[in-house]
């Protein structure tokens, strides 16, 4: 009977609303494809309640037309201390301590996928550190110079249930995992965090899978990507169970090229959807409001169209990107970067950044700019990251400090130009590339990774 009531009221405020809200959606939409007998679907969360807060509305069409579905936890979200103290209520410093979260979370996953009715076969736990994934990526790819984990303070997949039970913390062992999921399961599409997510696990696990998935080109058939949503600065908006309201795409989203697409639930799969969220507990006692904000009328994936780069000759064509922020909406006007953009010669990269103040001794800029070349083991080619300052140019690849006289900058009134060679890159054919200010007085940008298609001149 109260669930009864709870839907009529709901139904009620959706009619005073008229559904969408109105002006509201202004970015490019459209709906969902349907799910077909032919898909096997893969759903990467980067830590347990990823999947329920996402896609739940995925895993419910998929089992209700007997679609094959996995659930692949990247990591199984120990790290979270804040949740620990809130959940456990005490405070603890012991690294088993941090162990055991890791498995109340994956306990709490079966659970919750049980009930959406998964099977514990469905899931398949990889056990990698949280809150360490994406260092990892930038610096940890030798097996024998493992990451150690901040709270856990191991140096190996800890969880005997494991995908890889031992795998050292480095980024082959993630990208080997990946790829034995994929190549078994061999799925249709994949739903995965987005690279404009501003929890650096998600991005993390999205680099992962375009290296994976970039390995396996030509071995199986290549799944559609649709990225999702979870971490953005004051989204959903407003916070709270609000069935009969939409998500709508992120106003920071606005003019970026995603072409978004829109899953719309019933109301039977949105209360369904949070039921599934009401049983990640040690998530809720310190963020009720925040999980439940996605349960709503619809849910949201997409990703960046792919920049693709022509090489030019003197006059270089530049590309631009679409720049995010990861301060609140509040603090609009104080970003660091207004523009970006990106161009190529036929022996160097182009990276040209127009800033609003010029470097000091607390403002200076990190680019990222990680190279692939088919045929090549991605963990040997070259991890670029330059720091760009008052002292000057900064090159590291992985730990080691680089000589830069062949990575150069430029000033053309506003914009920082640094001239980055290809060799440096290990000659790729694409990059993933990211850029990041480091302010002590103001917020940081922390731009989206994006994947460069490099074409060369025939």
């Amino acid at each position: 009977m109260m669930i009864a009531r709870r839907i009529f009221f709901c139904l009620f405020f959706l009619s005073l609303s008229g559904g969408r809200p109105a002006g509201a959606v202004t970015q490019d939409i459209s709906a969902f494809p349907e799910l077909t007998s032919q898909d096997r679907v893969l759903v990467l969360a980067p830590h347990p309640d990823d999947e329920a807060i996402a896609v739940s509305g995925v895993i419910q069409r998929c089992l209700q037309n007997d679609i094959p579905i996995k659930i692949v936890y990247f990591t199984n979200g120990d790290n979270n201390e804040l949740s620990f103290i809130v959940y456990e209520k005490r405070l603890v410093f012991r690294k088993n301590a941090f162990v055991y979260m890791g498995e109340v979370r994956r306990k709490e996953a079966i659970r919750s996928m049980a009930y959406l009715g998964l099977k514990k076969e469905d899931l398949v736990f990889l056990g990698y550190p949280d809150f360490g994934t994406m260092e990892i990526f930038m610096r940890y790819w030798d097996p024998k110079r493992p990451f150690r984990s901040m709270l856990t303070r191991v140096t190996s997949v800890p969880y005997h249930d494991s995908f890889s039970f031992g795998a050292p913390y480095a980024g082959q062992s993630i990208v080997n995992d990946l790829k034995a999921v994929i190549g078994d399961f061999k799925p249709t599409r994949i739903f995965v965090s987005h690279p404009a997510d501003t929890n650096r696990d998600h991005r993390a696990l999205y680099v992962f899978l375009r290296v994976a998935l970039w390995d396996l080109e030509g071995k199986i058939p290549l799944p559609a990507l649709h990225p999702y949503l979870v971490h953005v600065v004051r989204w959903p908006w407003p916070r709270g169970f609000r069935p009969y309201l939409y998500e709508v795409p992120p106003k920071s989203f606005k003019d970026s090229g995603i072409r978004w697409l829109d899953l719309e639930l019933t109301e039977e799969e949105i209360w369904i959807k949070r039921m599934a969220i009401s049983l990640y507990k040690s998530q809720l006692a310190y963020a009720p409001s925040y999980l439940y904000s996605f349960a709503r009328q619809n849910e949201l994936f997409n990703d960046f169209p792919p920049l693709e780069l022509p090489a030019s000759g003197p006059d270089l064509l530049w590309k631009d990107v679409h720049i995010f922020s990861e301060m609140d909406p509040a603090a609009e006007g104080l970003e660091e970067i207004s523009a970006l953009s990106y161009a190529l010669s036929a022996d160097h990269l182009f990276v040209r950044l127009t800033l609003k103040r010029r470097f000091n001794k607390n403002f200076g800029v990190f680019l990222y700019l990680f190279g692939y070349r088919g045929g090549e083991d991605f963990a040997q080619m070259p991890k670029i990251r330059i720091s760009v300052g008052m002292r000057g140019i900064h090159v590291w690849d992985r730990f080691k400090r680089l000589r830069n006289r062949d990575v150069a900058m430029s000033y053309e009134g506003r914009c920082l130009i640094v001239k980055v060679p290809l060799a440096l890159l290990g000659h790729p054919d694409r990059v993933l590339a990211s850029v990041k200010t480091s302010s002590k007085d103001l917020p940081f940008d922390n731009t989206a990774w994006r994947l460069i298609f490099l074409k060369p001149r025939e």
